[in-house]
């Protein structure tokens, strides 16, 4: 435990409170979520810098940071479709992208080895934060801002399926080089195999 990995779990204790916050009725409740959610973006912004600064990269906050990430905006994504700011099918193909890259994670982490952020999941973390921004504040205080705001949603189903893309053929390239890689068994085997089947065969006779 040090300090990045506090950061990732303050932003996984954040997601309940922003879905509080936005699903909650009353006055600027909108403006709280919003500084919530903003809240714990900057601790992603954090947690990479101090780990990076600090000499405090573990294989844990690699496999923590992306899923407090999916956490928040997952939950902010879900909560806007409640409240009809956002199309279900869209929020279904962003929230699958993080499902499906989580279970890439793990399948690659099984095998011994880690699947490190790219920089189009980067950018798709950003293009998120802003749009979920956006998308709160046009609900009722500023009508104005939702054509950015559909713009914006747009851009971040674009770099989820282009990063989940860039994810998988990073992963199969992967797993092919260590089938292409793996020793194939010495002839000797081979041939022990082959004949034991013809001794077995003379016996019989």
């Amino acid at each position: 435990m040090n300090l990045p990995i506090s950061l990732t779990l303050l932003r996984i204790i954040f997601m309940p409170i922003v879905v509080v916050l936005l699903l909650t009725k009353g006055q600027n409740m909108d403006l709280w979520a919003v500084g919530v959610f903003l809240l714990a973006a900057v601790t992603d912004l954090l947690d990479g810098y101090l780990a990076r600064t600090r000499g405090q990269i573990t294989n844990l906050g690699i496999l923590l940071d992306p899923i407090a990430d999916k956490l928040l905006t997952s939950a902010a994504f879900i909560s806007l479709t409640e409240l009809h700011l956002v199309p279900a099918w869209m929020v279904v193909i962003i929230v699958g992208r993080e499902f499906a890259v989580s279970g890439l994670r793990s399948i690659a982490s099984a095998a011994g080895y880690m699947l490190e952020p790219s920089e189009l999941g980067k950018t798709k973390m950003v293009f998120q934060v802003v749009a979920i921004t956006v998308i709160i504040l046009q609900g009722h205080r500023f009508p104005a801002l939702h054509p950015l705001g559909e713009v914006l949603l747009w851009m971040v189903v674009v770099f989820a399926l282009a990063s989940a893309v860039q994810y998988f053929w990073s992963f199969w390239r992967r797993m092919n080089g260590r089938v292409a890689r793996r020793p194939s068994p010495p002839e000797s085997i081979i041939e022990s195999v082959e004949k034991e089947p013809e001794e077995k065969d003379v016996a019989a006779h």
